[in-house]
């Protein structure tokens, strides 16, 4: 039998990413295995973003801090 768990669930992955997915996974797999498996796959996918947000731009070459050119004859003292 199947009960429906609370949607406060969704809470952890948004907090915690993947590791709160995980661990909602594994609390309310028996209770909602299809809330269980939303919950794994929304933390996999808040960890992405991040990931592929800067990745992407930094294999394409550009970004997010413009290149300033070197200064000539500038000395620290």
């Amino acid at each position: 039998m199947q009960v429906r768990r609370s949607s406060i669930w969704f809470l952890l992955p948004i907090f915690f990413n993947v590791i709160g997915g995980i661990i909602a996974y594994f609390v309310i797999k028996e209770d909602d295995p299809k809330k269980a498996k939303n919950c794994l796959y929304l933390g996999i996918i808040l960890a992405a973003i991040p990931i592929i947000l800067i990745l992407i731009p930094i294999l394409i070459g550009v970004t997010i801090i413009p290149h300033f050119p070197v200064m000539q004859n500038m000395h620290y003292i």
